[in-house]
């Protein structure tokens, strides 16, 4: 699943070919594709006609479009969405589910999704903590690359957990934008298994796994973002190439690059986590959440 640096390199694509365009048709092609907008595809294609979009925004792993209307359109790319900038003239991709048509005839919009996990609602904006964000995403906290995010409460907050870390690194509600890769990446820069129980944690090796995050997600989106297949691309469709600097996830059996460990691979929350048994000693005792 796209994580924040994927998300952030697609929302900067749509900041500079869908802003100030007022939106002349839509296309629904897919009925999941509109499955969160719970009053149906015709609701959604009528809230959006006629609607000028004012700014690609993004909090975490979503992304949306603010209207003149004061809604927005909000957006999950879920496994494999991708946005999609595209002549009118373009042949229509396989999996296209939703096509937005601007009154300026220049390029269209179009969500395509293979696995239909994602989707696209337009929803009314609410005020949280200054922001103004899509009212179903008020619970997702800021995330560790957002001006106004606070370390120091994020740190606080983590500490008071009773949970495993890497647990508390997915959780959304605490610190957004981390997916399953970039806190493997994050623990393997941090020395830390993901096991490794919050509330033991000291405060300054809570902010070293904190600043490896920025870090790591920091170089994946200079990179582009990170794809191991076609699912995930730029609005241009173009791939991400920070695949190539990944240490430790999808890294099974290959040499730490630290000390020469093999990488391993254990069932976590249905997938898996990737980390140096050597450089990441597993805690003393398991933590169970509450």
């Amino acid at each position: 699943m796209p994580e924040l640096p994927e998300v952030e390199t697609v929302r900067a694509g749509l900041a500079r070919f869908v802003l100030d365009r007022e939106v002349a048709a839509v296309s629904v092609d897919h009925p999941r594709a509109v499955r969160r907008h719970v009053p149906g595809a015709g609701d959604f294609t009528s809230r959006l006609i006629g609607r000028r979009i004012l700014s690609a925004q993004r909090r975490g792993k979503y992304l949306w479009l603010p209207l003149d209307s004061g809604e927005a359109v909000l957006a999950h790319l879920g496994m494999s969405g991708q946005l999609l900038v595209q002549p009118s003239t373009a042949p229509a991709e396989k999996h296209l589910r939703v096509r937005l048509q601007f009154a300026d005839s220049g390029p269209e919009l179009r969500f395509v999704d293979q696995r239909t996990f994602g989707g696209l609602s337009v929803e009314p904006m609410v005020e949280v903590d200054g922001d103004v964000v899509p009212v179903s995403i008020a619970h997702i906290a800021r995330d560790p690359l957002d001006p106004r995010f606070e370390p120091a409460r994020f740190v606080t907050a983590l500490r008071r957990k009773h949970t495993e870390l890497k647990r508390a690194l997915l959780d959304q509600s605490l610190i957004s934008g981390i997916g399953n890769i970039y806190a493997d990446e994050a623990l393997w820069v941090a020395r830390l298994h993901y096991a490794r129980p919050t509330e033991k944690l000291a405060p300054a090796r809570a902010r070293e796994v904190l600043a490896a995050a920025i870090d790591v997600m920091t170089a994946a989106l200079a990179a582009g973002g990170t794809s191991f297949d076609s699912l995930y691309v730029n609005v241009n469709g173009a791939s991400g190439y920070f695949d190539r600097s990944l240490q430790a996830y999808g890294r099974e059996d290959k040499p730490c690059g630290r000390c020469g460990t093999p990488i391993r691979r254990e069932p976590f929350m249905n997938r898996s986590s990737y980390f140096c048994p050597h450089c990441q000693r597993r805690p003393s005792r398991a933590v169970l959440p509450l």
